[in-house]
């Protein structure tokens, strides 16, 4: 099962979901933004990942800037934290195949996953 974290007002998410449906694959989407994630949730992708939460967060994002979370204080339990409280700080597209997972920046990334 393929599933995409998903924001559809993103050109890179849709261009991955793109893809995606491409191969003929029709994925879970999730609407994060929508149905904000919990903290084990993303902890979980964070280890498909392989990488860790200041990885994946938006440091251009009020949020991040607002909350001064690019201080280095701030260890992955706080940022996941950060991430729950405000979902656009989650990086997207995230592509989740089985106990893998890449991040679709740029789309093509996500081929190798598929």
């Amino acid at each position: 099962m393929t599933t995409i974290y998903h924001n559809p007002r993103c050109s890179k998410s849709r261009q991955t979901l793109a893809l995606i449906e491409e191969k003929g694959i029709t994925p879970e989407i999730v609407l994060y933004l929508e149905n904000p994630l919990d903290e084990a949730t993303i902890a979980e992708l964070l280890g498909k990942l392989g990488m860790s939460a200041r990885d994946v967060i938006r440091k251009g994002e009020d949020a991040y800037k607002d909350n001064n979370l690019g201080d280095s204080s701030f260890n992955d339990t706080d940022l996941i934290k950060a991430m729950v409280t405000y979902p656009k700080l989650l990086e997207r597209p995230i592509v989740v195949n089985g106990d893998k997972a890449i991040m679709g920046r740029p789309p093509e990334n996500v081929l190798t996953l598929l």
